[in-house]
């Protein structure tokens, strides 16, 4: 029990920061932009870190299956705190923005670790509950990040939005020392040219979602190097992405239903705060909407590793859809003069959703692989997830910019999210044999 505590105390330390450092540089930006100068990086200074996060995220779970968890998480917290103190030191945009990168690389090591680790340390009745403590995690600084960040700029300076990280990367670092590692990895060479081949391939497709010109030699460039990266890795003797991982349907079904899922709807929690605020409502009052999905996604993660032992795989990820389209039915009512009441019912529902299909998703990829792929098929769900989401916002703030007026661009996003969260239904659906049925024996 002592050596759960002790690397629970790590990654909660460790997703603390890192889930706070990717919003609380939102309301800080233009007093950054100010001090530096560089407006034409502002954007950069997000995608930088999102970028960078996404792309090791598989990396940092397959590394783990081969050389272990916690060095690899480790790696991460020392890259994080790193580039957390070079950030602090930025004297120019261009420097913040390889520094941020550099965030985004420590944040990508640690990210997926408590997914693998509560899979390692925990029997499959109890991961719901682990995963909705998480999620408390990611809620609480979904709404206190940007009120901080505004707090250090207003009385000390921007600089310490970024020093903050020190003393708790610091001691996660430090608690997860005595941590005796219970996962046995299974060494192999590491597959150098598959992960840089992997690394700019994603890279160059998520750019394309910031870039204004050149983009489809982004998405071309992004898409040879892809295809380059699986005709390599069906040759390699030790893949960054196995294959017989790909080949396993309940698996890649499940990759698949995450992909749409989160594109279709995820990336609404970063336009039901400005659709709030539209209202005439506060920063505080649109950030307490998104508590509402924390709730939600709460409420059904602390049982759903029962229910998975109970009804299995399949019908939990269609009853998530089912939510999904509920959710995505009630946002679509959003108009002028829609009351706080109805956003704070309707961001319930979409926390129930995602609560279902997230927490039910990574258990399975958990338990249908073997456990020297545990890792990877972890943060394979995580990063099909990140995907999917990027896409989705990037659509959706498509549509809310070119819009003549607000709401109608906000219609036609939830419009969005409705289409495809019905798309979202035919991974589900498609589960066969151990997706499909109850989960005698958790391992």
């Amino acid at each position: 029990m002592n050596n759960r505590i002790v690397v629970m105390v790590s990654i909660v330390l460790a997703m603390l920061v890192a889930s706070m450092d990717s919003t609380i540089i939102n309301t800080t930006i233009p007093v950054i932009v100010k001090d530096l100068g560089g407006t034409k990086l502002y954007a950069w200074v997000f995608t930088a870190y999102m970028i960078a996060s996404t792309v090791l995220s598989p990396l940092a779970g397959r590394l783990s299956d081969l050389y272990g968890r916690k060095r690899i998480f480790a790696a991460g917290i020392l890259l994080f705190l790193g580039g957390s103190l070079l950030c602090g030191f930025s004297q120019t945009m261009v420097q913040l923005v390889v520094f941020r990168a550099v965030q985004g690389i420590g944040a990508g090591f640690m990210l997926p670790f408590p997914a693998i680790l509560a899979g390692d340390l925990f029997p499959v009745e109890q991961r719901g509950k682990i995963q909705a403590f998480f999620t408390a995690m990611w809620g609480l600084s979904a709404v206190l990040a940007p009120l901080l960040g505004s707090v250090f700029t207003e009385y000390l300076s921007w600089h310490w939005i970024f020093y903050v990280n020190l003393p708790i990367c610091l001691v996660s670092f430090l608690t997860l020392l005595p941590y005796k590692e219970v996962y046995v990895p299974k060494k192999a060479q590491i597959d150098v040219l598959g992960a840089l081949l992997f690394s700019g391939g994603v890279s160059l497709l998520l750019a394309t979602t910031i870039v204004e010109r050149g983009l489809a030699w982004y998405a071309a460039g992004g898409a040879v190097l892809l295809a380059a990266f699986f005709v390599y890795e069906r040759r390699h003797a030790s893949p960054i992405v196995p294959m017989s991982l790909l080949r396993n349907k309940p698996v890649s079904w499940m990759l698949a239903g995450s992909l749409l899922s989160y594109m279709a709807l995820f990336g609404a929690s970063s336009f039901v705060p400005l659709f709030v605020q539209n209202q005439g409502h506060s920063l505080l009052t649109s950030g307490i909407a998104l508590l509402f999905v924390a709730f939600g996604w709460m409420a059904v993660s602390v049982p759903a590793g029962k229910w998975v032992l109970r009804f299995g795989y399949k019908r939990l990820l269609i009853a998530g859809n089912a939510l999904l389209v509920v959710s995505a039915l009630l946002l679509l009512a959003f108009k002028a003069g829609t009351t706080l009441g109805y956003v704070f019912l309707a961001m319930t529902v979409y926390g129930l959703a995602y609560g279902l299909l997230s927490t039910v998703s990574i258990i399975g990829s958990q338990q249908l692989v073997e456990a020297h792929q545990k890792g990877i098929s972890t943060s394979l769900q995580m990063f099909a997830r990140n995907i999917g989401t990027a896409v989705g916002v990037t659509v959706m703030g498509a549509f809310v910019t070119k819009a003549d007026q607000f709401y109608d661009g906000i219609h036609r996003l939830f419009l969005f999210g409705l289409i495809l969260s019905l798309i979202a239904f035919v991974p589900p659906f498609a589960q066969r044999g151990q997706a499909g049925e109850a989960v005698k024996k958790p391992a």
